[in-house]
């Protein structure tokens, strides 16, 4: 049987600290998600279900997008992913009889660990303005306030329109023509606060925002830098892949302020000997300041060019630099090495923290890499300059050829599961105009071309009164944004809040006057619509599309998908009395599309190349690749026509005197926002969350000792922000570095501190002073 839901909070006073692990996965991540999974399903219920996951009959999981290979194993999950699983396919429910129990007022002094282990919501449910609790609604009735409000609006751009990266290809679809047929492009997402910086460097330099790396690219590259990324924790099936690659010779390069067990050795699962002998993966950890990986990676180019300058070679060019591929497909070498001759060595050892030995022995193992790989993750997009950092990569790899080869490329490692198909499907608040003009020609009206709001922007618009509705499609928007006291009363100012979940979060309690949850399905249960079982599509971080399949009975029968709940608010706003589309709104059949979601396929396959053929190609068991020029064919769909070298100024953080800069980071029982447990076992942090990393020798310094409670404050163009009672932790990090948990800590993020280009907030460098706590 599963156990029941916790009925308290997390507990900090019985927070205690092992010491930190070196090793990852083993038998304590095996335990670990079957002793959650039994928790939340129940046995029968844990083997029906994680034996599906990733599997080509099966579901995709609803965790990060990492690939898999065609020939997949039979258990195709990993630690958080078979959490991912176990939280959605729970025996646990939140019922209407719940949230008459349980009022605004006392959900609001929950924590999300206890909001989100009550288990799966059931009902329609409707807070009317004024009251106290929610109450359950019809479906219909539901539909109808939705449209009656957005009717009412005085402007489109009084409406905005969130998106989760779990949502499915066809869900993501219909969604943004519903919003563009409303007459808007305000559709944040939660890319804008993970991974916008990496699409806005990539465009500009390569033509096109995603990864141009495979599977079999990772495992034969020579040299693989992780750069800004915990994999153990985040990506843990991303480990599997590391270690082909180091059984095929490749040397591993982990960037990063903290020394993640993950990144150290890795104890695989899946076979005898990589449990008994394991696979140490880093060949150099390289323990960064926070925000100098741009430093580094200038440091690299020089390295590169000097070498080049003394007669040197990389494996199979005739000299350090590729320069058939340099001449041939790129522009703007010049003004690259105009900005990296600027650039003194003594800013970038203090930038990075590191010995220029360091740095030069980096670039000994570049000048011996025939095919170097860079992946990276929020480490490297969340700070002020985190485009520029990313135009330096590029031009890194550049240098050497090593975009549109085997074995090399850029890989941003994305987080939520369809994170990357989402924005593929348009949900993006400036959409190229191609985009629209095919979109426009499918469904014969005019979208609307004025830039929307991305999250930032939203969060703004909201606090100033000029936003009626908020409408969230998944995720947990309130505590995945920066400025967490901003943003809820952002939220409060709105007329309407409409949360479309599966589980209960705080979302749901920090609303607008009047507020809906719309319960839906998960992607482990079974879709049936009137035409039969639906399948969903699925983008991962590579570009493969691929078909996933849901087989659980539905954890409600009260409970519609994410297209029925799109299409039908869309039916109730488009369609007229004779049943007929109403002028200038899209001519789609939404009650057909929400009946059989290969017509969607087909719309779909219309609008946005690389889907011809579409239903036919996800009959493939592995589905299919879109298209990459610069992986394919070394094109690049830039203004040029060729990648760009791009000259940046060297940027880094300086810390005031007596500060220290903050990075907010994850726990090991943590997904996004959603909180799996109360350990972090690889850091050795266990029964509590409310910690702060910070290095000894700071510490002292600032006056404190290990195991005191502070409170973090951040500053920022003169005004602070508070996160109270943190226990400090004597940690490894560099010197005026510490980090601590989001999204406890997000309310230290200041709204308006965002990453230059990509609007990105700024969570890995948050200034922050110490005050301490009263005992």
């Amino acid at each position: 049987m599963a156990s029941k839901a916790p009925k308290q909070n997390i507990d900090e006073s019985k927070l205690s600290l092992t010491k930190p692990k070196t090793t990852a996965v083993g038998l304590p991540a095996v335990a670990n998600a079957l002793k959650i999974s039994l928790e939340q399903m129940g046995p029968l219920r844990s083997i029906q279900t994680l034996l599906a996951v990733n599997q080509v009959d099966g579901f995709d999981c609803m965790g990060c997008a990492w690939p898999e290979h065609e020939k997949r194993n039979a258990a195709e999950f990993c630690e958080n992913g078979a959490k991912a699983v176990a939280e959605e396919a729970t025996r646990r429910r939140v019922t209407p009889e719940f949230f008459a129990k349980h009022s605004i007022a006392d959900l609001k002094t929950r924590d999300d660990y206890w909001l989100g282990q009550q288990g799966r919501l059931t009902h329609p449910m409707l807070l009317e303005e004024g009251a106290t609790h929610y109450r359950p609604i019809e479906w219909d009735d539901a539909y109808e306030l939705i449209a009656q409000e957005i009717r009412d609006m005085e402007h489109p751009d009084q409406s905005v329109f969130y998106t989760s990266g779990r949502t499915s290809n066809e869900a993501a679809f219909a969604y943004q023509l519903l919003v563009r047929g409303i007459g808007t492009n305000n559709l944040p997402d939660c890319s804008n606060m993970c991974h916008e910086s990496s699409g806005s460097a990539l465009v500009e330099t390569i033509g096109i925002g995603k990864g141009s790396v495979s599977l079999t690219d990772l495992e034969t590259a020579s040299l693989i830098f992780v750069a800004g990324q915990n994999p153990g924790t985040n990506h843990p099936r991303m480990l599997s892949a590391l270690e082909k690659a180091k059984k095929n010779g490749a040397v591993i390069i982990s960037v990063n302020p903290l020394p993640e067990a993950g990144l150290l050795r890795f104890e695989n699962p899946q076979n005898i000997s990589g449990m008994v002998v394991g696979t140490q993966l880093t060949d150099d950890f390289l323990q960064i300041r926070a925000g100098g990986d741009q430093a580094l990676f200038q440091g690299l180019g020089k390295y590169l060019l000097e070498a080049e300058a003394q007669g040197r070679k990389t494996p199979g060019l005739p000299t350090v630099l590729d320069h058939e591929f340099i001449k041939d497909h790129t522009v703007g070498i010049d003004e690259y090495l105009r900005y990296l001759e600027k650039a003194e060595w003594d800013d970038i050892v203090e930038a990075t923290g590191l010995t220029l030995e360091q740095i030069k022995a980096t670039g000994e193992r570049l000048l011996a890499s025939s095919a170097t790989i860079v992946c990276w993750a929020m480490g490297l997009t969340q700070h002020k300059h985190s485009v520029p950092t990313l135009r330096d990569v590029v031009n890194v790899l550049l240098l050497q050829g090593n975009i549109g080869k085997p074995g090399a490329g850029v890989c941003p490692v994305r987080g939520h599961s369809n994170v990357q198909g989402d924005r593929t499907m348009g949900i993006f608040e400036k959409m190229p105009e191609n985009f629209h003009d095919r979109l426009d020609h499918e469904f014969e009206f005019r979208s609307p071309r004025a830039h929307g709001f991305d999250t930032v922007a939203a969060i703004r618009a909201m606090r100033d009164g000029k936003v009626r509705v908020f409408i969230g499609m998944g995720g947990n928007f309130v505590r995945a944004a920066p400025d967490s006291e901003v943003t809820e009363q952002a939220l409060a100012n709105t007329r309407l809040t409409v949360q479309i979940s599966t589980k209960l979060n705080h979302s749901h309690v920090s609303t607008g006057r009047r507020a809906l949850i719309l319960p839906t399905l998960g992607r482990t249960e079974k879709d049936t619509q009137r035409t039969g079982d639906q399948r969903v599509t699925v983008e991962d971080s590579m570009s493969a599309v691929h078909a996933s399949r849901g087989r659980l009975k539905p954890a409600s029968e009260h409970l519609h998908s994410e297209v029925a709940i799109v299409c039908n608010i869309a039916h109730k706003i488009f369609t007229g009395s004779d049943n007929l589309p109403l002028p200038n709104t899209p001519k789609a059949d939404w009650l057909a599309m929400r009946d059989d979601y290969a017509i969607i396929r087909k719309h779909i396959e219309a609008v946005l190349s690389g889907f011809e053929n579409f239903e036919e190609r996800i009959q493939n068991p592995g589905g299919f690749v879109l298209p990459h020029p610069p992986r394919d064919a070394r094109k690049f769909d830039t203004a040029s026509g060729k990648a760009h070298f791009t000259g940046n100024e060297l940027e880094f953080i300086r810390v005031p005197a007596g500060r220290l800069v903050l990075q907010t980071l994850r726990s090991h029982d943590q997904y996004n926002t959603t909180i799996y447990g109360k350990d972090d076992r690889y850091r050795g942090i266990h029964g509590g969350r409310r910690v702060v990393l910070i290095n000894a020798d700071d510490i002292t310094e600032l006056g404190f000792t290990d195991g005191d409670m502070v409170h973090l404050i951040s500053e920022f163009q003169g005004t602070e922000r508070r996160a109270e009672n943190f226990r400090i932790v004597s940690y490894s990090t560099p010197k005026g570095c510490a980090a601590a948990y989001y999204p406890e800590t997000n309310v230290l993020v200041p709204l308006d501190s965002v990453a230059d280009t990509s609007g990105t907030p700024t969570s890995k460098s948050v200034i922050v002073r110490l005050e301490r706590a009263e005992s």
